[in-house]
């Protein structure tokens, strides 16, 4: 990822335009700071969407184990690889 872009609110207020064209130009997150803190981020749509598929994806693997661990039947290989070929048609 390298060095995080860090801008204040003032900058945000500022040029607002062009840092939602930098930030879905390169797909990287800007950091918004107030009075010094950061308090905000600013991602591109299909980054966030992307981090929400990945969340999902973790929940879905920790809910898993936590059915197998109470003896629930688990999905098979086929089960998983139809549920992970429909998250990737969905960035497609």
């Amino acid at each position: 990822m390298g060095v995080p872009r860090i801008v204040p609110i003032s900058d945000l207020r500022a040029d607002a335009a062009s840092l939602v064209k930098e930030t879905r130009e390169t797909r990287r997150p800007v950091f918004i700071t107030q009075r010094g803190r950061a308090t905000a981020v600013l991602l591109s749509i299909e980054e966030y969407e992307k981090d929400i598929d990945r969340v999902e994806m973790l929940e879905a693997l920790d809910s898993g184990q936590a059915d197998i661990a109470s003896g629930m039947r688990g999905y098979t290989l086929e089960e998983v690889n139809e549920r992970l070929k429909a998250v990737i048609a969905r960035h497609e």
